[in-house]
């Protein structure tokens, strides 16, 4: 990774070469689908970042983390300038958190674990081991956050669902997409909420409300984010952004400066 500030690489059991530490990653930096033996976390402490997998596609912006456990196949986006920092989680503390990719919340404690933990060399023996410890901790008992989009299996739903990743300001209805993929509007209705447990409006507004971090974190203002993520006016979108996020785009925007 480029410009990295602090990192540590230790064998692991399967003598995979584990990098853990911060580094600075341009915007729309990648990295390709790969896997790892052990746990993964990666916090944007500057930035945002998405990471795909093939549950679909978790959004963590500057207060959000992501989690993946061993041996899930993932790929990372980064967007804005991003203060990345990766954190290997070892076999045995895996157990302690959900044996599926997420993203969590992070707290001010959590957040200043991570910040500590990727920042220094380890001082003292057992200190890394010991704040680690308490990312583990802060986490087992983290909600997990809404800003998950799961992805379709079935080839009607897929359909769909892709005229929408590539127009996310598509003003198409339910009816109107089955006509565009051939199926019935209350076919997608009952796929939707069978494979993907959430509606077509959630699942459209959470896609929304990824590009709407993506172009926020790019600089992006909070009225030209709506208008080119498909709100009609800006309140509608400060409302459903606040929801999912949990603080107002403005707000979003200036955390970031600050940072």
């Amino acid at each position: 990774m480029p410009r990295t500030r602090q990192a540590s690489t230790t064998p692991a059991p399967s003598d995979e070469p584990i990098l853990q530490g911060g580094a600075w990653l341009p915007h729309g930096f990648r990295l390709d689908p790969h896997s790892h033996a052990q746990g993964q976390l990666v916090y944007a402490a500057a930035g945002a970042l998405a990471t795909a997998t093939e549950r679909g596609t978790w959004v963590a912006p500057a207060n959000r983390i992501t989690w993946t456990p061993p041996h899930f196949a993932h790929a990372h986006r980064f967007y804005g300038p991003t203060d990345v920092r990766l954190v290997v989680v070892p076999l045995d503390l895996c157990g302690e958190l959900v044996d599926h990719p997420s993203v969590f919340t992070v707290s001010p404690l959590l957040r200043e674990a991570l910040l500590a933990l990727t920042d220094e060399p380890e001082r003292r023996p057992g200190a890394h081991r010991r704040l680690l410890a308490v990312i583990v901790d802060e986490l087992a008992d983290a909600a997990e956050s809404s800003l998950h989009l799961p992805e379709p299996v079935d080839d009607r739903l897929r359909a769909a669902t892709d005229l929408l990743h590539e127009d996310p300001a598509r003003p198409a209805t339910l009816a109107e997409l089955g006509r565009a993929v051939g199926a019935s509007e209350r076919t997608l209705s009952r796929l939707f909420h069978a494979e993907l447990s959430m509606s077509f409006h959630r699942w459209r507004t959470t896609l929304r409300i990824h590009h709407a971090l993506a172009h926020l974190t790019d600089g992006m203002s909070v009225t030209d984010t709506a208008v080119a993520c498909g709100w009609s006016n800006p309140s509608s979108f400060i409302d459903a952004f606040t929801e999912v996020v949990g603080q107002t785009p403005g707000r979003y925007r200036a955390t970031l400066r600050a940072r």
